[in-house]
């Protein structure tokens, strides 16, 4: 599994229309085969600051980033950041969530 996390710095005049903007590249990738999450969440710190969190499987990173969706993305969320956004990329993650047993609840 791939995991990728997405931190998106967007223009403060956009920042509280970002879910909607961003919303039909993020339903398109929710369906798309091989996709195990899509997550956005806004910063605490920050409201500007949205964090993406998302997973695929090994072989479905390359059919992501070729679909239409993502090339419609890719022209038109840009005008909405203030900075290019920043990534991490891991590969060879388990394919399921691990308890965090420092905080395990009873």
């Amino acid at each position: 599994m791939i995991l990728i996390v997405v931190k998106w710095q967007i223009k403060p005049e956009y920042a509280d229309q970002w879910p909607q903007l961003s919303r039909d590249f993020t339903e398109a990738t929710r369906a798309e085969p091989g996709n195990r999450f899509f997550e956005w969440s806004r910063s605490l710190d920050d409201p500007n600051e949205y964090v993406l969190v998302e997973a695929f499987d090994d072989d479905a990173a390359e059919a992501h980033v070729t679909s239409e969706h993502f090339k419609k993305a890719q022209a038109e969320l840009p005008q909405y950041a203030a900075e290019t956004p920043q990534v991490r990329n891991i590969q060879g993650q388990p394919d399921e969530w691990d308890a965090l047993g420092e905080f395990a609840v009873n």
